[in-house]
């Protein structure tokens, strides 16, 4: 696979949309290394900034914050929780591994989860299958519990940098355009936006992104009926008639409820084109395309689905698509596909992974469980800044993976974590004592260890 650089951020983006059908591995970052915002007031000053409230967020919010570092939280969207969130009821995976609590910032989630009462989750194996509105609202409640600041409905539209540090960002507000300062930020956008505003190396191939979804909810299911369906045989039949339909979907019981939320590899059918998250167009087809989408899905099982889908309706659908893969920052070590298949273990552990490597069109290989190593979440060329969640240093193949929402804030717990120790110690990231960010960790109920692994064989995904 032939690899390019690009200068700067302009004629980046100028290539990337030229080199949207080609398949081509991105590598981006602007050449810059200073990004002042002085023009713009100055919201707030904090000892380490999270951007991104999804799981990873939450994981390094709380995380940085219980490691006594003054730590502000901010969020896009009006609620946290990321795509656990606005998919409407999708299963949150690996949080309890083998049925056995993962970190005290897991199990403080599923504590608050509990104290709302029976409808607001059931817990499986791993999994959590929560009503999403309960969810939200147990997460608010977790982050207050730790003391941690955070906004809502409040985007980082880009970085500033001295000295090649991140410093902070520049944030929107209904005020106008304000300023952020922190000493340490941590980027768990999923999208590595601080990370690409900063000028950090960033990489995306961009003909292999994994597919977007629009999640769905829907009721009037003959439960009794649903498991002689067989959508897969299902699609073939009515895909003349409805093309937008997905290969196949799932229906998993929203818990306490007689809805059911089905997840899909929605654009996966469309492999012509190149769905980047990232690039306004293709972004904006996605969605407006997703929508159609569902309703065909909707019609396709009333009209094929037989007598357990033939009265089925619409309850609702995700905020906006789950996007599984975009740009992923170039770290001081790049994860790779290998990694997962053969359970790396390294040194400077800090998390693991269970999932699934998505290896080609709906084929998909579980993985064993293996570490994820400090220096996938340094940045290589970067200071002042760390990452958590989808955005980590991988490559296609190993990002496809690993993505569960435990998975995520095991890793922004640890980076929160590393961020509070390195402002602690005035020092980069890069400079963090691992073995002492280890033992933090062990402390704050992490197995890092490779017992549990070992008896277990491979967790459940």
């Amino acid at each position: 696979m032939k690899n390019k650089k690009s200068g700067n951020r302009r004629d980046f983006i100028k290539y990337a949309t030229g080199a949207a059908v080609s398949g081509t591995m991105l590598l981006g970052g602007m050449a810059t290394a200073q990004k002042s915002s002085q023009k713009y007031p100055i919201f707030d000053e904090v000892e380490v900034l999270v951007v991104g409230g999804g799981p990873a967020g939450i994981g390094a919010a709380m995380g940085a914050t219980r490691a006594g570092a003054k730590t502000l939280l901010i969020e896009n969207h009006s609620f946290f929780g990321g795509v656990g969130a606005w998919c409407v009821g999708m299963p949150i995976n690996q949080m309890r591994p083998m049925g056995k609590p993962r970190s005290k910032i897991h199990e403080l989630v599923i504590t608050k989860l509990l104290a709302l009462g029976k409808q607001a989750v059931r817990i499986n194996q791993h999994q959590l299958l929560c009503n999403v509105d309960y969810l939200k609202v147990a997460i608010a409640d977790a982050l207050d519990e730790t003391g941690c600041k955070y906004l809502v409905a409040t985007r980082a539209v880009d970085s500033i940098v001295e000295d090649n540090r991140v410093t902070g960002v520049v944030i929107a507000t209904k005020n106008g355009l304000m300023t952020s300062k922190a000493n340490m930020v941590i980027d768990c956008t999923g999208d590595a936006d601080i990370a690409y505003f900063a000028g950090a190396e960033t990489m995306k191939e961009t003909g292999n992104l994994s597919p977007m979804t629009l999640c769905l909810s829907v009721t009037n299911v003959d439960k009794e009926k649903l498991s002689r369906v067989n959508i897969r045989d299902m699609v073939p039949k009515a895909k003349q008639k409805y093309p937008l339909l997905p290969p196949e979907w799932g229906l998993v019981q929203i818990d306490h409820s007689h809805s059911y939320v089905i997840n899909h590899a929605g654009t996966r059918g469309f492999a012509e084109l190149t769905l980047d998250a990232t690039d306004p167009k293709t972004r904006t087809f996605a969605e407006c395309m997703s929508r159609r989408q569902v309703l065909q899905m909707i019609d396709a099982m009333r009209e094929f689905g037989g007598e357990a889908l033939k009265e089925v309706e619409l309850t609702g659908t995700g905020t906006q698509v789950g996007v599984r893969e975009t740009r992923r920052v170039k770290g001081l070590y790049i994860l790779t596909e290998q990694d997962a298949k053969n359970g790396a273990r390294f040194d400077d552990v800090i998390a693991w992974r269970s999932g699934y490597l998505d290896i080609g069109f709906v084929r998909f290989e579980q993985m064993k469980i293996h570490d994820v190593p400090y220096r996938a979440i340094v940045p290589e060329k970067m200071d002042g800044l760390l990452t958590a969640g989808r955005c980590i240093s991988a490559t296609h193949e190993a990002a496809s993976a690993g993505k569960s929402m435990g998975n995520c804030i095991a890793l922004g717990h640890a980076a929160g974590i590393a961020a509070a120790m390195a402002n602690k110690n005035r020092c980069q990231p890069r400079e963090v004592n691992v073995a002492k960010l280890q033992d933090a960790l062990r402390a704050e109920d992490v197995d890092l260890e490779i017992g549990l692994r070992e008896q277990s064989g491979s967790m459940p995904t």
